[in-house]
């Protein structure tokens, strides 16, 4: 059997090992930089930290979980759940923690990988896996000043919880999805807090719930029931996504409800004309909350608009020339998405540094293969995340066809298998074509490169992913001896 090593123990590298262990794999490696598992649930401790996919759907088929306590779970019932699933399948023993991957290089005589860490030591493997995910190094805004800064500052994804906020001037700098999560928490401790927006997010109201004991016994006992309404959020999910290239109408819809939503949150004139968004809905990611609008409201909230020109000691000045005095800084400025599998150095056939390959943009086969990196596949990969939807899904189909690949060498001892540059090519050229009739083209965000390439989206359904991902095509492939 072929010897794997998967990069990360998030959901990514959890699934595929789960993936390969139920179907005989056994020589699993995972190689985990942190002390503990998670992933990004791991990572981002800031307070209101919580998922905007319902629970039922933001976990694995096979790991349903009738004792969900919201429909959203916090960050803590996340990991929790995490934790489990690795303790069921016996995946701790499989996981070496501290042990930062910083390069790999394939060795074509002995059709190995060859993988360095942090530590000092090797390992080697048939197989390579990367399942860092998107999402994992925060990104900090291009900013003249901001080391200048005298008072206490950090970004949302390295919450520092010595810092005490009641009673400051906290200036919070972006507007994304972990800010419209912490602000509402943070809102009513501080003197004031200004928030720099640059541009509105599209918010829409947050259906949730806590789940009450009945509620929990009656999933636990009915058989069927939750794999019912699972089925039931992805459905909605998936009509949601055909409006991202198939049916704008759908999009119009749900932009009503956001408006509508704002409206009725928001009295304010001024405010109003501050947080509607001057762009499409889904060009970014719709944000889903019941209290942002309304913490914002608040008498000790601005909502500053002005573009900021430098951080100095004291605090944030704007264009034009305001000072806005602050005791803390908090960037809520998301991550370094579009650079993938970066700081590591990956070499494959004949030496071809993957990051000189991705210099114009990463680009992959279904967003896990890349020609002249034979036995190599990566979970989450490039245009695979989802503008709707559970990327849990999509993991889940990534990992059994990176499977079906491991199979193959299984089949044929000795082998590599590498996806032919044409069909990969060929996939991207048409991908691109699709991408371009997307809403992602019309607003700077996270998905897009600084030369608009889109990156990191998947411009369909989750089943539409599926279907391409059902089985490995031997003819996209060459399959040779080392």
């Amino acid at each position: 059997m072929p010897s794997v090593i998967v990069i990360g123990a998030g959901f990514g590298g959890l699934g595929m090992a789960i993936e390969l262990q139920r179907n005989g794999f056994r020589e699993v490696t995972i190689l985990e930089r942190a002390a503990d598992l998670g992933g990004v649930w791991r990572e981002n401790t800031y307070p209101g930290a919580a998922c905007d996919v319902p629970s039922p759907l933001y976990s694995f088929s096979y790991e349903p979980k009738p004792k969900w306590r919201q429909r959203y779970s916090g960050r803590e019932d996340i990991v929790a759940y995490i934790r489990g699933v690795a303790g069921r399948h016996g995946l701790f023993e499989q996981i070496v923690f501290g042990a930062e991957v910083t390069e790999a290089e394939f060795d074509e005589v002995s059709g190995q990988w060859t993988v360095q860490t942090a530590d000092g030591n090797a390992r080697t493997a048939d197989v390579l896996i990367s399942a860092v995910g998107q999402l994992s190094r925060p990104a900090l805004p291009a900013i003249t000043g901001v080391e200048s800064f005298a008072g206490e500052s950090f970004h949302s994804a390295r919450w520092d919880h010595g810092v005490q906020l009641r009673g400051k001037r906290v200036a919070c700098i972006g507007t994304g999805a972990s800010a419209i999560q912490f602000i509402p928490e943070i809102q009513p401790q501080v003197a004031q807090l200004t928030l720099f927006q640059r541009t509105a997010a599209w918010v829409l109201p947050k259906f949730d719930t806590d789940y009450r004991p009945i509620h929990q016994r009656v999933l636990l006992h009915v058989p069927g029931l939750p794999a019912a309404e699972r089925f039931s959020w992805w459905a909605i999910a998936e009509f949601v996504a055909l409006g991202l290239v198939e049916y704008p109408g759908i999009t119009r819809a749900v932009a009503r409800m956001a408006g509508k939503h704002l409206a009725e949150q928001v009295t304010d004139p001024e405010l109003l004309a501050k947080l509607t968004p001057d762009y499409p809905i889904g060009c970014k990611r719709a944000l889903f909350s019941n209290d942002y609008y309304p913490a914002l409201a608040q008498p000790n909230v601005a909502v500053e608009t002005t573009a900021i020109s430098e951080i100095v000691p004291e605090g944030v000045r704007t264009a034009d020339g305001v000072l806005h005095a602050a005791d803390a800084i908090i960037y809520g400025t998301g991550f370094k998405g579009t650079e993938f599998l970066w700081p590591m150095k990956i070499r494959g056939r004949g030496g071809r540094n993957l990051a000189d390959v991705w210099e114009g943009g990463a680009h992959a086969y279904l967003g896990i293969t890349v020609p002249d990196f034979p036995n190599m596949f990566l979970v989450y990969g490039p245009n695979t995340n989802l503008g709707v939807g559970s990327i849990i899904y999509m993991i889940e189909s990534q990992a059994r066809y990176i499977r079906h690949a491991v199979q193959l060498l299984a089949e044929q001892p000795g082998h590599c298998l590498e996806v032919l540059p044409e069909t990969e090519r060929e996939y991207n050229t048409a991908l691109q074509g699709r991408l371009a009739r997307t809403p992602w083209n019309f607003c700077t965000s996270w998905y897009r490169t600084k030369s608009g390439r889109i990156t990191n989206n998947w411009p369909g359904t989750t089943r539409s992913y599926r279907r391409r991902t059902r089985k490995v095509r031997r003819a996209d492939y060459r399959l040779t001896p080392a």
